[in-house]
């Protein structure tokens, strides 16, 4: 049995989880169902990342001390976990205690073999990023970060510094060979663009007297550790690295998936990290791109977010899987409009896969008393499907879905069961029902990963022989009615 190891980012507690992020839970766990229906050995490792300076200042906004804050906001995260049927093994928190001192073990291992040095810093900060950024970039925008309207803080300090430069050439090699693959191609000649111009050592603590929300730096009282630093290492705690057998069983993860704006962070210093620990690096990183909203980033300033659980209570948990995985393109960014989603469930989930599994049952029960008896199995080449998800084009892999679902439909309308059934030939109709049968059967496997209830649903009917019948159709056709702003 191969061994599975998925991880999804772990985002800030700062705000409630939006449909973005929704995505990319679905993602992994289509991922994590894949395999576990191959028969490997999986873990699924998810969380929340919940120190920093925007966690203390959220919090004190909020009027709560920021464990609290925390402690809310990382609920809401273990929800969505619920409401998108996500099939997880491990939820980690940064503010747990085998994190922390686990982040503090892996610090002082880093220090001892060279790997962290202190220094003075010189550049610009913004609070919301957690993360300074480039004379440049400041310049180009006007002093002002663009996404969240506040002037970039220059800072002065001493802190602690991570040798990443020493690290870019090994990690550039692993990438152009794909020993560390990163997907689409387009993020890959980003990070490799990134790794040619060459790392800077990057800054990993802040003075305590600036931000006091954060792990404490081994052995000294005045610094803690920078959040983007130990957030990182969270995909290894979770591990129980460095003794625990999970540990020694799982890593390096085989694939790990994040959106594209923290790219570097996963894709340059979490290697460089890896390396100086002497660890082996994941096998793949797969990058998505963004949800928009009406062709819109979404912004709480716009008033755009929406949340995943606004999809589910409309149009249900496996349909609101369905769009993020189809309609969002895998390697690049998509939209997402109330209309564009109404739209797929009608003329997909309910024209085409809820009618092909409402008129097979119909016709077994009318034509054969509910006896499907004897069913084939299906024959089609699954190829191409195993191969998009491979490379985790999870869109082209629900086209190949689509292209049988719509086959099926076609064979209904040109074998015409009904018509064979006024022939009197029982046994072809038999053969004509157990194929539709079968079939649906097939799609439904195919679609475990992504929709999970809904491919039970068609194996409990389907599959024992003996027609079991659908309490109600699979996916009840909506009245386009205008939807109301979130």
């Amino acid at each position: 049995m191969a061994k599975f190891y998925v991880t999804t980012s772990i985002p800030y507690v700062n705000t409630e989880p939006h449909i973005g992020f929704g995505m990319e839970l679905v993602q992994a766990d289509v991922l994590a169902r894949y395999h576990r229906q191959q028969g490997d050995n999986v873990l699924f490792s998810a969380g929340t990342d919940e120190h920093g300076g925007k966690i203390a200042e959220k919090a004190a906004e909020a009027k709560m001390a920021p464990k609290e804050f925390a402690d809310r906001v990382s609920q809401s995260f273990r929800e969505v976990l619920k409401v998108l049927s996500i099939s997880s093994d491990r939820f980690i928190r940064t503010t747990d205690s085998g994190h922390e001192q686990r982040a503090q073990l892996i610090w002082q291992k880093l220090a001892a073999a060279g790997h962290i040095y202190k220094g003075k810093y010189s550049g610009w900060y913004c609070t919301g990023h957690e993360e300074y950024f480039p004379e440049k970039v400041v310049k180009d925008n006007k002093g002002v970060c663009p996404d969240h309207n506040r002037p970039y803080e220059k800072l002065v300090e001493e802190n602690y510094f991570f040798k990443a430069s020493a690290m870019a050439a090994q990690i550039a090699e692993a990438i152009t060979t794909d020993v560390f693959r990163v997907v689409p191609g387009s993020r890959k000649n980003e990070i490799l663009s990134v790794l040619k111009a060459g790392l800077t050592d990057t800054s990993v603590s802040r003075p305590k007297d600036k931000i006091s929300w954060g792990i404490a730096v081994p052995g000294d009282e005045n610094q803690v550790m920078y959040v983007w630093f130990e957030a990182l290492m969270n995909y290894i705690t979770v591990l129980g690295y460095p003794e625990h057998a999970d540990f020694k069983t799982y890593w390096p993860a085989d694939i790990q998936v994040i959106g594209k704006d923290i790219l570097r962070f996963h894709a340059a210093i979490w290697p460089a990290m890896l390396l100086a620990l002497g660890l082996k690096l994941p096998k793949s990183l797969y990058v998505h791109g963004f949800v928009n909203i009406n062709n819109q980033k979404i912004s709480k300033t716009l008033g755009n977010v929406i949340a995943p659980r606004q999809v589910v209570e409309k149009y249900g948990t496996d349909a609101t899987r369905y769009f993020l995985t189809r309609h969002i393109p895998s390697y690049g960014d998509g939209d997402f409009t109330w209309e564009m989603m109404e739209a797929a469930y009608n003329s997909e989930l309910a024209n085409q896969l809820g009618n092909a599994v409402s008129r097979t049952a119909a016709m077994i029960t009318k034509y054969q008393n509910g006896i499907i008896g004897e069913v084939p199995p299906a024959e089609h080449d699954v190829a191409a499907y195993s191969s998009h998800l491979q490379d985790y084009r999870f869109d082209k892999a629900l086209d190949e879905v689509w292209e049988q679902v719509k086959g099926l439909n076609q064979y209904i309308d040109e074998s015409k069961p009904w018509e064979v059934a006024k022939t009197g030939d029982e046994e072809h109709l038999r053969e004509v029902l157990a194929y539709l049968a079968s079939n649906l059967l097939e799609i439904a496997s195919l679609l475990a990963p992504f929709m999970p209830d809904t491919a039970a649903k068609i194996q409990s009917t389907f599959g024992t022989g003996v027609l079991k019948p659908l309490p109600a159709s699979l996916f009840p056709k909506h009245q386009t009615t205008p939807q109301p702003a979130p």
